[in-house]
């Protein structure tokens, strides 16, 4: 039974996950999507407050506004040994508004919500790994009042207080696709018993007999965000930012069973567990997961940007930089049951997560006063070792090529879109159950591609 309820609890792992390789969800800023990301060491209006809120305090206008939406299309293949398997994916709209006022020279000010953090993965109800997962969803939202303070002509400084929430689900199979044929070997001597169990375990055969679906909402918790920038020249910006880590925590989580044929199920139970308990073998348990709820505590990590522009030219702008993600604080999984009913069975998990990076580099050229053209590239590490590599977020390395152009119909008003497209480097790798011992592993290939359409205004 223990090795039942570890094998769904710790499918939370990627509410925290999907901050980081994974999925990352890149699409806080439809021009900096086109441009790799980067925005450490750029003044960016409003936006700012996400890549460095010390942008903020070079704010030109008034008021600046910002919005956008993008659409995650991601995709991931698993194979062995001539088994093959694609994810049928949903795809997920992460979104994000700024809002930034200069209120006097020296002081700006505004607030921002996006959606930092968040993944979808559907492997489907009978694939290989249905024990770990079937289908998983996430959302993590953010919300950032920002100060920022300008000190001279070229520092500034600035800082958030990240307000952080979400929610996910997640479905795996307690009892996969044939997960009861070994039983037939009981009815080797016994073709009575063949009799009555075998049509039972037919049906079984090519269905999952009982799943799970966990659901969650994390309660508020807060963050801040940190930042600094200095023009060393006219055309050189330097730039540094720091995101805090944030221990989201799940207070009452709950689960609902699935069952291919509940009653017939628990026949099936019913006549071979006396059986089993017999001939000294372990019986079979289907958790009461929907009779109890369960409490997690899961680290979103922290990042470190640092970040250099360059204008060689009026209409030309380059940046680069290197965000260190503070992945090493994600060594395991907690997860405290809290009902009598599921006393006994908390869960441990090593994860040995290990720290992370990825290098971006960007650049903006204004062909006309009109219209902006954007081209960017980033190298994003995994933090995943290859004998912790699970199917709900394949992990590895990935490279990230994004392209991107904003139109300004009017002097205000500036239209922009971005395109990406993240492809990973095939990798091979297992995960290994702590409790049971039992390993699933393979070659996991994935891709995504990510459009964008964003708005701003400032006046």
């Amino acid at each position: 039974m223990k090795k039942i309820i570890l094998l769904v609890c710790s499918a939370m792992l990627p509410f925290s996950y999907a901050a980081a390789e994974g999925y990352q969800v890149n699409a806080q800023s439809t021009r900096q999507a086109g441009m790799g990301h980067v925005g450490a060491a750029m003044k960016l209006g409003a936006e700012s407050m996400h890549f460095n809120p010390a942008g903020l305090g070079f704010l030109e206008k008034t008021i600046d506004l910002s919005a956008g939406l993008s659409g995650v299309f991601s995709n991931a293949k698993f194979s062995k040994d001539g088994y093959e398997h694609k994810a049928n994916n949903d795809p997920s709209t992460p979104l994000y508004a700024y809002a930034g006022f200069k209120v006097y020279d020296f002081l700006s000010a505004g607030v921002s919500v996006n959606n930092p953090y968040g993944s979808a993965m559907n492997w489907g109800v009978n694939w290989a790994g249905s024990s770990l997962v079937q289908d998983i969803a996430l959302k993590a939202f953010s919300i950032q009042p920002t100060v920022a303070f300008k000190i001279g002509e070229r520092l500034s400084l600035g800082a958030g207080m990240m307000i952080m929430f979400g929610d996910f689900s997640l479905s795996r199979a307690l009892i996969p696709a044939g997960g009861l044929e070994s039983l037939r070997a009981l009815t080797e001597q016994s073709p009575e018993l063949s009799a009555v169990i075998s049509p039972t375990l037919d049906k079984f055969k090519d269905i999952p007999a009982a799943s799970a679906t966990l659901e969650g909402n994390a309660g508020v918790k807060l963050g801040y965000n940190l930042g600094a920038m200095f023009d060393i020249t006219d055309r050189i910006t330097v730039g540094v930012s720091y995101r805090s880590k944030v221990m989201m925590k799940v207070n009452e989580g709950h689960a609902a069973m699935t069952y291919a044929n509940e009653t017939e199920l628990n026949q099936l139970i019913a006549i071979v567990n006396p059986i089993l308990k017999d001939k000294e073998l372990k019986e079979i348990i289907v958790p009461p997961l929907d009779k109890g709820t369960f409490v997690a505590e899961l680290p979103l990590p922290s990042n470190l940007n640092v970040g250099v522009s360059y204008k060689p030219i009026d209409r030309l702008m380059l940046s680069g930089e290197v965000q260190f993600v503070g992945w090493g604080a994600y060594k395991e999984l907690d997860v405290q049951f809290s009902q009598e009913v599921l006393n006994g069975y908390n869960i441990n998990a090593t994860k040995s997560y290990k720290n992370s990076r990825i290098y971006r580099i960007g650049g903006q050229y204004a062909t006309t006063d009109r219209l902006d053209l954007r081209l960017g590239f980033y190298f994003d590490e995994s933090p995943v070792k290859d004998n912790f590599l699970n199917p709900e977020t394949p992990s590895m390395n990935k490279l990230g090529t994004t392209v991107g152009l904003s139109f300004r119909p009017l002097e205000k008003l500036s239209i922009d879109f971005s395109f990406a497209y993240v492809t990973g480097f095939g990798r091979d790798g297992s995960y290994t159950d702590d409790l049971s011992g039992a390993t699933f592993g393979g070659h996991y290939k994935v891709y995504a591609f990510t459009p964008a359409l964003g708005l701003s205004y400032s006046f």
